[in-house]
């Protein structure tokens, strides 16, 4: 058996390929993710939570940001309600079960979703459809909707509504799509550690 020798040129082509990712990403998602804080600060101010989605990976980016928001992220303030709808396996096998994979996401939108709270729907291909449920069942609870995706935006993009941020990374690879996602997410945190920070917004 030959013995694998790792090829340090792929792992260059994809630093160097994340990199340009990353800079064309600020080109284009810089001032919508500052809309998205600021959408998601108005509701946190209001009283509103966040209720945040997504399959696989997307699945652990949507906790990522739920412990963020609940805990801390890079700076002392309170804790922001914020709710990972991909945590509790019962509910997820039970609706799963009694209804289809499809609505998993969306029957907990219906229950814990109130006007002005704010959905976090994650899809790195958009075309998830019970994240595209989710972000139908948001705006049935009067809820905004930040989206994440890549590629094309998908049925998720094509769902979201006039008052809705769609957050897309400029790339086709799941991978890349991801570390942006990921990025965008760690943006989200920063931005509303400093509005919290000092006290809270004003």
């Amino acid at each position: 058996m030959r013995r694998y020798k790792p090829d340090t040129a792929l792992v260059e082509r994809e630093f160097a390929e994340s990199l340009e990712v990353n800079r064309r990403s600020a080109d284009v998602l810089a001032v919508p993710i500052a809309e998205a804080a600021a959408l998601m600060l108005e509701s946190l101010s209001a009283g509103g939570k966040i209720l945040s989605c997504g399959n696989g990976g997307s699945a652990a980016d949507a906790q990522h940001f739920a412990s963020e928001l609940l805990n801390r992220f890079e700076t002392e303030r309170a804790s922001l309600p914020a709710i990972a709808l991909t945590t509790d396996s019962s509910t997820l096998t039970s609706i799963a079960n009694d209804r289809s994979y499809e609505e998993i996401f969306s029957r907990q939108v219906s229950g814990l979703g109130r006007p002005g709270d704010v959905l976090l729907a994650i899809s790195t291909s958009g075309a998830s459809p019970n994240v595209t449920n989710a972000v139908r069942a948001a705006h049935q609870a009067g809820m905004r909707v930040v989206a994440l995706t890549g590629r094309g935006g998908g049925a998720v993009s094509r769902t979201l509504g006039k008052a809705d941020i769609e957050l897309r990374a400029p790339h086709t690879r799941t991978a890349r799509i991801q570390e942006i996602h990921l990025l965008a997410i760690h943006c989200l945190c920063r931005l509303l550690d400093d509005a919290y920070g000092a006290g809270g917004p004003t």
